[in-house]
């Protein structure tokens, strides 16, 4: 049955506003209050690339970000099944997110997790799917080993060398070197085609001047393999020389290379097909031979080539054709051609396409009982197939839903309701690729809100177009009107339009227009209303605009702009120079209704524009300005002199830390002002003294200068010329600026004692424009060095601070923080200081060394108790030889000597020496040490000195009573007839403590042994003698002690024997007190 004419109409315009119905669903702000309270399901907003190639040497990083409300949740699939990321102890999900992060740093295999990932983002209202990631690792295998044999090739044959790379992931870079990684020359004869290998369209003797590399350069990690070279050997027909070649016409046949048409070498035949993907570009590639080298060009059967898509390349050999559509099917031929001949190949090209979107389908968001659709329309080369998917499962296996109807593409919703919300999947895919689109579809009932900013102002120029702004939002969508001053009719026709967002326009404001106006939104669930006030502003006019003019130089043209505005606006006016800014210099003064040009040159000749703008409008006016020259002897003979003072200082933009400054230039009188000097002068800590603040160049007449808090400052500027200063101006008003707490702190801070036992703590102070503040004051910090030590703290005014009672030369941590009444500076750093020096203790000790008659060295080491800076060492000597002395010398050392070397005037006397170590209070306690004597004489010293101590005495004497009873105790036996065997006696040697002599001279140390009474102490411990005349033979054996060539001693000290006991034991009788303790046995 046909249906009749105008009832089809009728029915076709219903359709359509049906579907124009659906389709006006409700759109949720940007507002981030807005989304934030509005329940809303899970909506993917970042994945990975479908297919996701990653650097094996890094951690994997599978991205999958998502939004709604509430948060969403997420899980991952891994070739279509569960994927447990809790089971893996390398693979986590980032916090909030779910991306997938696999690491790689405890070890493991990369490609153990190639294949294929898909993220799953949950919430209460429904889930989304991420794009199937197919995962893969890059590669790059190394080239295979492989001989290659020498090439013998004819000259002018055609030639290939193939380079077959390793199949790498992504596919490697190719070009060719020479295995002197000298890159292979190319041109239309010698050339690489785009599957990497290498044409000759004819081989020249010269091609086998080098060898012949093929190199892959892999994208991940960065490395080139090369393949091993070929090696050409050009078989020629007639021997040539250079010369001869480049002097014939014909290098050819000088060569006896026979011409010959072209063939193709790629791709073979006289026809070929390729198929193309749309949207990528498409290479179209044709390599010939030939002698000469053959041209190559490009034709398209039935047409041109497509017109700003085609590029050629590769010395035209290549055609690439970029974002290919399937208007470029179709027949293509190459046409290669030299002097010889010409051929052609025909590429047939066909375009098929993966799916592309014409309707994406969109979030749709619908009040309770609305009707809404979603719309998912895709094409592709074959057509693919659309399949619908809700929270992820098959829209087929999912709970039956009566308010939903799936239309293949196509999915109505009428009458929805709270409960319905879901997210929905659209895939379209063919033998090319899929897409995968995610829209959900949310219910909502929300109550209408405003979403401008409350009590906006908006101003307006006068008879200019204006509109007024009140987005709003309400599920289901509210209607809106406005209201002016309170009153009940709606503003809509006449000089106000009404928009559907919420906008109110006006043709034209007028002064009548002003006032307050109200917009109203309302739905089901009430009402939501805001204000808006609206102020029209006279516009911005220049009543008397600049005006052409002729003067001579060295005038003062001036140039008028007077302006009208309205004064609630902030005026701005600029000036140009020949459409350019104009440079305000010290020539020139800018007023509120004019530009003032002092001593005009022939630079200030051209346009001038003066522009005035305020926030809402801006005016103009342009005026020429010729200069008349003098004549350069006039000026020549004119004198120069000093500039006048500038004059007319103004301080304006006056902030906490800057103002500006602006004056008039004095007459420069014939010769440019160079400079401005700006001073300062404040009336607290310095009143009366001028101080520079900065300077400028003399093409300017104002500044902007920086000001410290706390100052009360006034100004005056100085003009300098070649010929000298000016005199200052006339100083400005003042400007007192506010305080501040301090920014810095002192510095120069130190810490030293001037007594024993002090530390004198010193500042440089702040400076007037350092203060900040008021009562400026400093607080001191100290403490010994050591971390547990406490703070010692004392608030001063004046850059001096004295802490009393402290221990000789120990070190201070010290701060020194400047305070204001308006709070203090930052932390001040810590500096090290020390209390008092005072004498220093004498040097531990002082050894003296005698390696020969005329050679004394010392060595000595630093004070135990240095009491400050050592400065150096006093060092006092005297010769001596029994009572005769001669004269003390004097000898001051550095305090890092150790070591002095004297040269003795004469072997036989000995030296005294006093050595004292120095601190900047004076010298120390002295040690005193002489020098030995000659050695028979040091050697019976030794052994008197023995005897002389009391220790020993009394050991003596303890024995010898000892004896004494043993004795007593014999003769008594012996009284009574008692008879005792006795034993031989034994002959018992008493060895000395031997002296080691190194080389050739004794050591006299001062250690920790303590001297007895009456002896004196060496350097190296040992206990010097009284002097005795006893000789050094006498206890030696049998006299035999030796002496070196310098006098130095080299035998053994022994215990001299009494002759009886060398002699035998010739009687029982205990005649001695060895032998009565033996007797007694």
């Amino acid at each position: 049955m046909v249906m009749p004419r105008p009832r089809l109409a009728r029915a076709a315009v219903a359709l359509a506003l049906y579907l124009h119905h659906l389709v006006s669903a409700i759109e949720v702000p940007l507002d981030s209050n807005i989304q934030s309270e509005l329940p809303q399901p899970p909506t993917i907003t970042k994945q990975s690339v479908k297919d996701y190639i990653v650097d094996p040497r890094d951690n994997i990083f599978i991205e999958c970000e998502a939004k709604g409300n509430p948060v969403p949740t997420f899980s991952w699939t891994r070739n279509g099944k569960f994927f447990n990321v809790a089971k893996d102890p390398k693979v986590s999900m980032r916090r909030r997110s779910g991306t997938l992060v696999i690491d790689f740093h405890s070890g493991g295999r990369p490609e153990d997790y190639e294949g294929e990932y898909q993220c799953f983002a949950r919430n209460d209202y429904g889930t989304a799917l991420s794009s199937k990631i197919h995962l893969q690792v890059s590669k790059s295998p190394l080239w295979p080993k492989e001989k290659v044999d020498v090439i013998e090739v004819d000259e002018g044959a055609p030639l290939s060398l193939q380079c077959n790379p390793p199949p790498g992931l992504p596919s490697p870079v190719i070009f060719w070197m020479s295995s002197s990684m000298e890159p292979i020359h190319q041109d239309k004869r010698v050339s690489q085609g785009q599957n990497g290998d290498l044409y000759f369209s004819n081989v020249l003797l010269q091609d086998a001047q080098t060898d012949y590399s093929c190199n892959a350069r892999f994208h991940f990690t960065h490395t080139i393999q090369q393949k091993n070279p070929y090696t050409l050997k050009v078989k020629t027909k007639k021997p040539h020389n250079e010369t001869s070649f480049r002097n014939h016409t014909d290098m050819y046949s000088a060569r006896g290379i026979t011409e010959t048409t072209p063939s193709f070498m790629y791709p073979y035949g006289t026809s070929s097909s390729q198929m193309v993907l749309r949207g990528v570009d498409l290479l179209l590639e044709c390599i010939a031979s030939g002698v000469p080298a053959p041209d190559i060009m490009w034709y398209k059967k039935g047409g041109e080539l497509p017109a700003g898509k085609t590029k050629l390349e590769n010395f035209n050999k290549a055609l690439r054709i970029s974002n290919v559509s399937e208007e470029d099917s179709g027949e293509y031929f190459c046409l290669a051609s030299n002097k010889m001949g010409s051929i052609r190949h025909t590429i047939s090209v066909r375009v098929k396409a993966a799916p592309y979107w014409l309707d994406e389908p969109q979030n749709l968001i619908l009040a309770p009982g609305e009707d809404g659709r979603l719309v998912c329309r895709a094409n592709g080369n074959p057509k693919p197939t659309i399949q619908w998917l809700v929270n992820g499962e098959p829209i087929e296996a999912s709970p039956p839903n009566p308010s939903r109807e799936v239309a293949g593409d196509t999915i109505v919703f009428r009458d929805t309701q709270i409960g319905s919300s879901a997210v929905y999947q659209c895939n379209a895919s063919n033998e090319h690729g899929y897409l995968l689109a995610n829209a959900f579809v949310s219910v909502l009932d929300v109550p209408p809100r405003i979403l401008a900013p409350r009590n906006q102002l908006i101003k307006v120029i006068q008879y200019n177009r204006t509109r007024l702004d009140c987005p709003f939002f309400g599920s289901p969508i509210p209607t809106l009107r406005w209201f002016k001053n309170g009153q009940g009719n709606t503003l809509d026709g006449g000089n106000y339009k009404a928009h559907e967002n919420g906008s109110l326009e006006m043709n034209m404001a007028r002064k009548e227009d002003q006032g307050i106006y109200t917009c109203v939104a309302t739905n089901i669930l009430g009402k939501a209303e805001a204000q808006v006030r609206l102020e029209v502003k006279d516009p911005t006019r220049i009543v008397r605009g600049p005006e052409d003019q002729v003067v001579k130089r060295g005038s003062m043209p001036r140039l008028h702009c007077r302006i009208k505005h309205d004064p609630t606006l902030k005026l701005t006016v600029t000036w140009l120079k020949d459409d350019a800014p104009l440079y305000i210099g010290n020539r020139m003064k800018k007023e509120d209704d004019g530009l003032t040009i002092f001593g005009v040159a022939e630079k200030d000749q051209g346009d001038y524009t003066c522009i005035a703008s305020t926030e809402l409008d801006k005016d103009s006016a342009k005026a020429y300005l010729t200069v008349l020259a003098v004549p350069a002897n006039r000026l020549r003979d004119l004198p120069k002199e000093r500039p006048d003072r500038p004059r007319d200082l103004e301080l304006t933009d006056l902030a906490e830390r800057s103002v500006r400054l602006t004056w008039i230039p004095g007459d420069d009188n014939n010769s440019p002002i160079t400079d401005y000097i700006v001073q300062f002068e404040e009336d607290r800590f310095q009143p009366g003294t001028w101080h520079n603040h900065s300077s400028y160049p003399g093409s300017v007449n104002s500044a902007v200068l920086s000001l410290s808090p706390y100052v009360n400052y006034q100004f005056r500027v100085i003009a300098v010329n070649d010929v000298g200063s000016s005199l200052p101006s006339m100083p400005s008003e003042r400007y007192q600026t506010n305080g501040a707490r301090p920014e810095i702190n002192p510095t120069g801070v130190q810490g030293a004692g001037t007594q024993r036992n002090n530390m004198e703590i010193t500042w440089t102070p702040l400076n007037a424009t350092q203060a900040y503040g008021p009562n400026l004051r400093y607080i001191v910090r100290w403490r010994r060095r050591d971390p547990r030590g406490s703070w010692y703290n004392e608030t001063v005014k004046t850059p001096r601070h004295v802490v009393w009672n402290t221990p000789i030369y120990v070190p201070y941590e010290i701060k020194v923080q400047a305070e204001n009444d308006f709070g203090r500076a930052p932390e001040p750093d810590t500096v090290i200081g020390y209390s008092g020096e005072d004498l220093p203790s004498s040097p531990r000790y002082l050894r003296i060394r005698q390696p020969n008659l005329e050679t004394i060295n010392l060595e000595w080491d630093q004070p135990e108790h240095p009491n400050g800076v050592l400065t150096g060492y006093n060092l006092r000597y005297q010769a001596f030889n029994g009572s005769k002395s001669g004269r003390i010398l004097v000898e001051n050392l550095s305090p890092n000597q150790t070591r002095f070397t004297l040269q003795r005037t004469d072997p036989i006397s000995r030296y005294r020496f006093f050595l004292r170590a120095r601190t900047q209070v004076g010298d120390g306690e002295a040690i005193v040490e002489e020098s030995p004597a000659l050695l028979n004489e040091a050697y019976t010293k030794n052994h008197v000195d023995i005897a002389t101590q009391g220790w020993f005495i009394g050991l003596m004497c303890a024995i010898a009573l000892l004896v004494l009873i043993l004795l007593i105790v014999c003769f008594i036996k012996r009284s009574r007839g008692g008879k005792y065997p006795v034993r031989d006696n034994k002959d018992e040697h008493l060895n000395p403590e031997d002296k080691n002599v190194e080389d050739g001279s004794f050591d006299y140390s001062d250690e920790d042994n303590k001297p007895l009474p009456n002896s004196q102490t060496s350097l190296d411990g040992t206990i010097k003698q009284q002097e005795s005349d006893d000789s050094l033979v006498d206890y030696g054996e049998g006299g035999e002690g030796q002496f070196n060539e310098d006098g130095s001693f080299i035998g053994q000290y022994t215990v001299k024997k009494d002759k009886e006991e060398t002699e035998g034991n010739e009687s029982s009788e205990a005649t001695s007190p060895v032998n009565a303790i033996y007797s007694l046995a």
